[in-house]
């Protein structure tokens, strides 16, 4: 998620405990803060290796196992920057910092992204596809309802709050479902068998929502609009990556075929050959209208330098059209 997300889900955590003395607007602010903290992992980066930080981003700062540590070094560093000034105790600002902490690998999992929440006991990339990376209807409600809760006799607004924490992501999973059953209603009606099926939300909403489904040949997107009324709004197809029929100049103990299982593993094999340019991978998880195969971003090999890393990129076409498009099949 992002991070204004991440850190008022950190704070609405800490205004749910007892803070004994601790100032309120401090405790949540570490819980803020430390809400936010793991994210420092994006950091990791290679300037030789352009991978590098897929592999790092939400992995073991990510890790249900690593959350005593990030809360302490978190609680550790904030007391000794601001917390102690404000009369909160070296075991209050390890407590909030943790408790928010805490909060921030879940919330991650419950997007489409992937996070390590088992590393370093397995790699699995858990994503729940319950809601978006962003979204501000989850994401304001939170906002407001903490902000209230800081003035005099209101901090039961702090227990709203966390009512709509867990409430917002429920109704994700309900959609999710609805978005899943009409994806396999869709390919029943196509006759095609399904290797595999998954719906994830489109940006910033629980509506609209990109249904992609694998048959022994082809991947299937389409969109569908979970509404009252549910309706499909039909996409494109495509390939998935085979490594003999589409590249099959790439030696397999090269460091660019290293590369290539790499970003298969990062986006949970949903790769193919790009229509645009048959030396790019993409990711089909991730699209600005939920009905095309154009991905936001993928890797780029070159024949000729198969012992080098690949490249890294990312696209947006006809980004002012697409919107409008993606509008359009928002609210009708």
């Amino acid at each position: 998620m992002d991070p204004l997300t991440q850190g008022l889900l950190g704070a609405s955590a800490v205004a749910n405990t007892r803070m004994a003395n601790a100032p309120r607007g401090a405790a949540l602010g570490l819980g803020f803060l430390g809400g936010m903290a793991a994210d420092l992992d994006v950091l990791i980066r290679s300037s030789s290796d352009p991978l590098l930080f897929l592999e790092f981003h939400r992995q073991f700062t990510h890790s249900l196992i690593f959350i005593p540590f990030g809360g302490l070094l978190c609680g550790l560093v904030l007391h000794a920057l601001f917390a102690k000034r404000k009369g909160i105790s070296r075991w209050q600002s390890i407590l909030f910092c943790t408790l928010g902490y805490a909060t921030h690998a879940l919330l991650d999992a419950c997007t489409t992204y992937g996070t390590q929440l088992f590393w370093p006991f397995s790699n699995e990339r858990i994503s729940w596809n319950v809601i978006s990376i962003i979204d501000p209807l989850y994401t304001l409600p939170i906002a407001a309802l903490l902000a209230l809760s800081l003035g005099a006799k209101r901090q039961w607004l702090a227990r709203i709050a966390l009512a709509w924490v867990f409430a917002y992501p429920a109704l994700g999973w309900y959609q999710r479902e609805r978005a899943e059953d009409l994806g396999y209603q869709l390919a029943a009606s196509r006759q095609h068998q399904v290797v595999s099926l998954s719906a994830k939300p489109s940006f910033a909403n629980l509506l609209l929502w990109k249904v992609v489904y694998r048959t022994p040949e082809y991947f299937y997107v389409d969109a569908v609009r979970m509404g009252i009324r549910p309706k499909i709004i039909e996409g494109t197809a495509i390939a998935p990556l085979d490594i003999e029929r589409d590249l099959p100049w790439l030696q397999q103990d090269s460091q660019q075929a290293a590369d290539l299982e790499r970003f298969r593993w990062f986006s949970q094999d949903y790769i193919a050959l790009s229509a645009n340019n048959p030396l790019q991978v993409i990711d089909l998880r991730y699209s600005l209208l939920p009905n095309e195969t154009e991905a936001l971003w993928g890797i780029e090999l070159s024949p000729q330098h198969s012992e080098q890393h690949v490249q890294y990129f990312t696209q947006r076409r006809d980004t002012k059209t697409k919107t409008a498009k993606f509008w359009e099949m928002l609210l009708h």
